[in-house]
């Protein structure tokens, strides 16, 4: 079925030629499978939602990727006043895309509107840290920290950007969804949901930035939810660049003329969580942690990442990714593949014959069902309840999802408490409620000794793997397929730079 629909797309585009994208309309069209709930940057946590708050946003800070260092952004300048208390100086001359000045009040609103229980933040991890923001000058602003936070910077370079103050009070959560303003490279122009976000290369974007000034004057999002139907439309020129390629349609891209495929490790990890408080199901075997356990002795991970995922992908053995600050495999409990040890912990616990569970599951539907077929041969019957993301997460913060296939790019933010404290630290993502996870994580999270802050992460992985809370499957190594037209660069931090971008 794929050879033919290639087959088919090729002859087309030899027909019909890039027709609705490309470098002659100068409109770069990307597709993904997935749409963000809202695009409002705080109010989705998907990767598509991710892309567009990096291309249409600007932060407080830059990391460089090349070096890591933090560098200006809307902030010239900042400093320490104590461990809980942090300045800014604002950057004048910088412009919303409706037209506004950025000034510090936009800086303060912005954090303040997020943290309170009425925004419905649905990104809170990325700003709980913070207790408050106020205005301190004509161009300069406070940021006051609940408590200390050593990745402050961190996450005020990624997942904190900077909203219209005047312009979100006037049209109010609705109606920035539909016609959101930001202050990026690009800004956008329509949002038609279930279909598209339309962005233009925004002319008036402040000299000096980091990011540099667009080269390509269009973007087009496209969500197109079948993988094949996105590469037809890339073989048939009605789309640019799409990833996620499975591998063996890939192996095929390569052979098609005028396409560019490239393969890349990403931040982003996959990973099997339970419900071991056994909400989702009354005397769920999940609550024995012999049954977890088993669970993952039964998975052969490295034969998913040799088969199925390729490329740079990595099996992963402590639950984040690996080379982030904090995050450690040494000493961790390890579970090779193992069927016949995963039988004799079923046995032992009780379940001999096995057992009937639920597997909820939102992207990679093959991966999913690879973890089924081995949870089968161990007499373990799993029932694929396949979702869109917004109701998958949603179904296992509500108690109602047995086991989530779960992948986290951690907001492309370099650090484990943007891993591990989403989804262990008491908050909604956590299935579990280990007070002594809480407090180790808590110690990492806020000590400033960078030591102590990795001695306390290794005690919560340690934890976390030897209690089966949950099971690291392996890194995601992404394959992108695009126009050979296009000047494109991967990152791992899985975001795609599309003002970075060029047309050759």
């Amino acid at each position: 079925m794929l050879v033919r629909t290639l087959a088919v797309a090729f002859a087309t585009s030899l027909v019909v030629g890039p027709a609705f994208a490309g470098k002659a309309n100068d409109t770069l069209v990307y597709a993904s499978d997935s749409e963000p709930e809202n695009v409002s940057p705080y109010h989705n946590n998907l990767r598509e939602g991710v892309i567009l708050a990096r291309n249409c946003w600007d932060t407080l800070i830059y990391r460089n990727t090349q070096t890591g260092a933090y560098e200006p952004m809307l902030a010239t300048s900042w400093k320490w006043v104590d461990d809980t208390t942090l300045d800014l100086v604002i950057r004048e001359g910088v412009t919303f895309h409706n037209g506004d000045s950025l000034s510090p009040e936009d800086v303060a609103f912005t954090f303040n509107y997020v943290l309170t229980p009425e925004a419905r933040t649905v990104t809170r991890q990325n700003v709980d840290w913070m207790k408050s923001a106020e205005v301190t000058g004509p161009h300069s602003v406070r940021i006051h920290l609940k408590q200390p936070f050593p990745a402050a910077l961190e996450y005020s370079a990624g997942p904190t950007p900077i909203f219209p103050a005047a312009y979100f009070k006037k049209v109010g959560l609705d109606g920035f969804a539909k016609a959101p303003i930001g202050s990026g490279p690009y800004k956008i122009t329509a949002v038609e949901n279930g279909r598209s976000v339309k962005m233009a290369r925004f002319d008036k974007y402040w000299d000096g930035s980091p990011l540099g000034k667009p080269k390509i004057g269009k973007l087009e999002f496209r969500i197109i939810p079948d993988g094949e139907s996105r590469m037809a439309e890339l073989m048939t020129g009605g789309v640019d660049w799409i990833w996620r390629v499975p591998s063996d349609q890939a192996d095929q891209l390569k052979a098609a003329p005028n396409l560019t495929v490239l393969n890349a490790e990403t931040m982003r990890v996959g990973f099997l969580q339970f419900d071991t408080l056994g909400r989702a199901k009354e005397n769920s075997p999940l609550k024995d942690v012999r049954v977890r356990q088993a669970i993952s002795y039964a998975v052969d991970r490295k034969a998913m990442v040799d088969n199925l995922v390729r490329g740079n992908s990595r099996v992963m053995n402590s639950l984040c990714y690996i080379e982030q600050f904090g995050c450690t495999d040494q000493g961790v409990m390890r579970y090779p593949y193992d069927p016949a040890k995963a039988k004799a912990l079923l046995k032992e616990a009780g379940y001999a014959n096995g057992f009937e569970i639920d597997l909820g599951a939102y992207r990679e539907r093959d991966y999913a069902e690879a973890v089924i077929g081995y949870l089968g041969a161990v007499g373990i019957k799993v029932r694929l309840n396949y979702l869109r993301y917004a109701a998958f997460r949603d179904s296992l913060r509500a108690g109602k999802v047995s086991i989530g296939y779960q992948t986290w790019g951690s907001f492309s933010v370099n650090d484990v408490s943007a891993f591990d404290g989403v989804y262990f630290r008491g908050g909604e993502e956590d299935l579990t409620k280990d007070p002594e996870v809480i407090a180790d994580l808590q110690t990492g999270d806020t000590s400033l000794d960078p030591e102590k802050r990795k001695a306390a992460y290794a005690k919560a992985l340690g934890r976390i793997a030897s209690q089966a809370y949950a099971l690291p499957m392996f890194s995601y190594a992404t394959n992108y397929a695009f126009t050979s037209d296009l000047n494109f660069t991967a990152q791992p931090d899985e975001v795609p730079r599309f003002y970075a971008a060029s047309w050759k």
